[in-house]
């Protein structure tokens, strides 16, 4: 058990790396970071490849903690 949920942590966590480096960059420098947070106040929806990025990111995000907190306490056990 403990053998497989440390392979699913290093496929998501693999997995994330990729999502994560497939996005678009939102922002230019300083200037992008002020209108970024603009749009996303102001109702701006990622929408396309984008938007499916970003709600995968979430996704594999909470699974890769969700693994990590199992993990945890299954390798403190005595």
């Amino acid at each position: 058990m403990k053998s497989f949920l440390m392979f699913a942590e290093v496929i998501v966590s693999v997995l994330l790396i990729v999502v994560v480096v497939m996005q678009s960059s939102k922002s230019a420098g300083m200037g992008g970071a002020v209108s970024g947070a603009a749009d996303s106040v102001f109702g701006g929806k990622a929408r396309g490849i984008d938007g499916f990025l970003s709600k995968c990111t979430i996704v594999l995000a909470v699974i890769f903690a969700v693994l990590s907190l199992v993990l945890g306490f299954l390798l403190n056990q005595y």
